[in-house]
């Protein structure tokens, strides 16, 4: 491991700039391998309309967990971490860039105890991001309401660390804050999120939440013509795989409840344009072979969807809406053929084909490209295809990682916004607009924001009764509807 000099200064010393450097500690022999991986300012650079990061070494440091007791030091690593190759973490070892308590392992082969700390120094590459700004909604002295950007990830994880929400907002603001995000979001998720300035105004929000004393409303864009009316979908949700973050509708997994509505719905733009029901059908012989195994290519257009999440299950929205048939049309895991055939899993909760699964998705972005868009949006195929992460083939000239191409602007978020969040005793209530993809398409009339009329959150409490039938499947529709507010989507919370 190349050893890095670390240089005593004045901690009173000015910098120039009106700030004063950070007082460096120093210990004669530290239990684990440390290295400057603080850096200030943030080493951000814009370009291209991504935020990215420029590479600096990092040392991670873990304990032993339990499932690693006893195994081979390269086992782990290459089981349970996949954003480099085994070959990469083979090299590490033998290199000493990995260590066990500070010291160098004499063999790959060695095993790890409990109490082990397992130090990893690598240059770290973080993928770019957005460089869309973070969206102020509201502030005030304990709490900022934002407009989260798509495939933003809120807390350092995985390859990310600088580009993440916390990271950017200290960098704007200072190095010695500390934002509390309350609410959590998907990466690729967009809209409302709360960060606490203090421990106490976080923990009092986070504990609202929490205990469902908050109303939460998304929309999302899906693929083809959503069904009228109010669907309500029960069924479970089950994590199958923690190492890619992939979860399922399962009956044996975890209550999950939505609540969904069609806000609008757009047919292809051909049709709208000829004005046609039925159009020519201009395919080969063999695209026709092709289509007929797709299901997925019957569902035409595409629909703009409020949903109600009753329970907080990780995914639940985009697993629930795989399973009603309609998945979020740009979701590179729920919405990608090659991962879950050409059914994409819709109404499946019982079939046993995870290890297959999962091993399809795991060569998402390595070999292949997780391409959702191609499969409902043909005209953009050849154009994801080549601009899209992937593994480009080349090597960094430092530490010989291999090298990823920047994300298109496909891969920066899925269609999915959280619109909107509201107390329950009508304390406080925030929300952002529409996003741009849930507006009606050029020439097209529809929805351009959501009105009180098709707004449960501005349903008087106390006033609605939800009755729902439910078949075996998990999927239900509103039958009847009661109150002072009937004839418009009530929503009742539970208990």
């Amino acid at each position: 491991m190349s050893a890095m000099a670390l240089t005593a200064v004045d901690p009173q010393a000015d910098q120039g700039d009106g700030r004063q450097k950070d007082k460096q500690a120093f210990i004669a022999s530290p239990d684990v391998i440390t290295t400057p991986c603080d850096p200030w300012p943030r080493p951000y650079y814009l370009e291209d309309g991504l935020r990215k990061v420029h590479p600096y070494h990092y040392t991670y440091n873990t304990y032993c967990k339990e499932r690693w007791r006893g195994r081979e030091l390269l086992d782990v690593f290459a089981t349970e971490f996949r954003d480099r190759p085994q070959a990469y973490y083979k090299d590490a070892i033998e290199r000493g860039n990995v260590v066990v308590n500070g010291v160098r392992v004499p063999t790959v082969k060695a095993t790890v105890k409990n109490g082990d700390i397992i130090s990893h120094t690598l240059h770290r590459h973080e993928p770019p991001v957005t460089a869309q700004p973070i969206g102020i909604v509201h502030e005030d002295d304990g709490m900022i309401v934002i407009n989260k950007p798509a495939g933003v990830p809120v807390h350092p994880a995985g390859r990310y660390n600088f580009n993440s929400i916390i990271e950017i907002m200290r960098a704007e603001r200072s190095h010695a804050w500390n934002p509390l995000p309350c609410n959590r979001l998907d990466r690729l998720t967009s809209g409302v999120m709360f960060i606490g300035k203090n421990a106490r105004a976080a923990e009092r929000l986070s504990m609202q939440i929490q205990g469902r004393s908050v109303k939460k409303e998304y929309v999302a864009r899906v693929i083809g013509d959503f069904p009228e009316g109010d669907i309500v979908c029960e069924q479970p949700v089950m994590q199958i795989s923690p190492k890619l973050g992939l979860n399922r509708a399962r009956a044996s997994g975890k209550e999950a409840r939505t609540v969904f509505k069609r806000l609008a719905y757009y047919p292809p733009a051909q049709k709208f344009e000829d004005g046609k029901g039925k159009q020519e059908d201009n395919r080969s012989e063999k695209e026709k072979i092709r289509d007929s195994k797709m299901e997925w290519k019957g569902k035409e257009g595409h629909s703009i969807v409020r949903c109600r999440p009753v329970t907080g299950r990780t995914h639940q929205l985009r697993v629930h809406l795989q399973f009603l048939g309609h998945p979020i049309s740009n979701d590179p895991i729920y919405c990608n053929q090659r991962v879950f055939g050409p059914s994409l899993a819709a109404g499946d909760a019982l079939s046993d084909n995870d290890e297959d699964i999962i091993s399809r998705l795991s060569r998402m972005g390595k070999s292949e490209v997780a391409e959702a868009m191609a499969y409902h949006d043909e005209m953009m195929d050849e154009y994801n295809k080549t601009k899209a992460e992937k593994m480009t083939g080349h090597l960094c000239d430092i530490c010989d990682t291999p090298l990823y191409s920047d994300p298109g602007a496909h891969e920066l978020g899925i269609y999915l916004h959280a619109r909107r969040y509201a107390c329950e005793e009508g304390k406080w209530d925030y929300e952002t607009p529409l996003p741009d993809w849930a507006l009606p398409p050029p020439g097209m009339a529809g929805p351009t924001e959501v009105t009180k009329e098709t707004d449960p959150l501005h349903i008087v409490k106390g006033l609605e009764t939800l009755e729902v039938s439910k078949d075996a499947g998990g999927k239900g529709k509103v039958l009847e509807q009661s109150g002072a507010e009937a004839g418009k989507l009530l929503w009742t919370h539970p208990g």
